[in-house]
């Protein structure tokens, strides 16, 4: 993948819908979440006509905190997952990304607590709290389990749309590169409605 990567979310549109581009412009992946669903089930297409799906990701149960989100292909191979930490996520966003044999090798955390809470706060001012996506951008670490820094995901300002760049800082194996970007583009959706 070339990177930096964008996604980008539509805010006025009835169903959440967000694209991954690269760093060319090119379309990578697109989703259009279905509303009101118990149990989370996610199409990634490649195409904005939704015509050539690529990947499904399922919430292995219906509406919990701490679910886990497998990542399959068109195929039914198990390709990875992602889990929030919900204890920990109350503070600071943090999630566990697992390969196919659910072995936990990537970890997501929020930079800045804060952010969360001012956003909050900000947020709930009358007339001020719509410039609260504008003032209030986090920023994700996408993290081996040692520490070692890969990728940065940032939150950019904006007002009609919200858009992440994925930085690269890291190296990434092609194994590893599809079960990472599925985690972020799934935490992105969980936490968008934040900043």
């Amino acid at each position: 993948m070339n990177f930096p990567l964008t996604l980008s979310f539509k805010k006025i549109a009835l169903s959440p819908q967000v694209s991954v581009t690269d760093a060319n412009g090119q379309l990578l992946f697109y989703v259009k979440q279905k509303l009101f669903k118990l149990k989370e089930a996610i199409t990634v297409y490649a195409d904005r006509e939704q015509t050539q799906p690529l990947y499904y990701i399922n919430a292995d149960r219906i509406i919990d905190f701490s679910a886990r989100y497998h990542f399959t292909d068109t195929n039914g191979t198990e390709l990875g997952s992602i889990k929030r930490d919900g204890r920990r996520s109350l503070w600071k966003a943090r999630y566990d990304i697992a390969d196919g044999n659910q072995i936990a090798f990537m970890r997501i955390r929020e930079e800045n607590g804060w952010v969360k809470v001012m956003d909050a706060i900000f947020g709930e001012v009358p007339i001020l709290g719509i410039f609260s996506g504008y003032v209030f951008n986090p920023v994700y670490l996408v993290e081996r389990p040692e520490g070692e820094l890969v990728l940065k995901v940032k939150k950019e300002p904006a007002f009609l749309e919200s858009n992440f760049t994925i930085e690269k800082h890291g190296e990434l194996t092609e194994a590893e590169t599809l079960p990472v970007i599925l985690g972020v583009l799934l935490m992105t959706m969980l936490e968008r409605m934040r900043g």
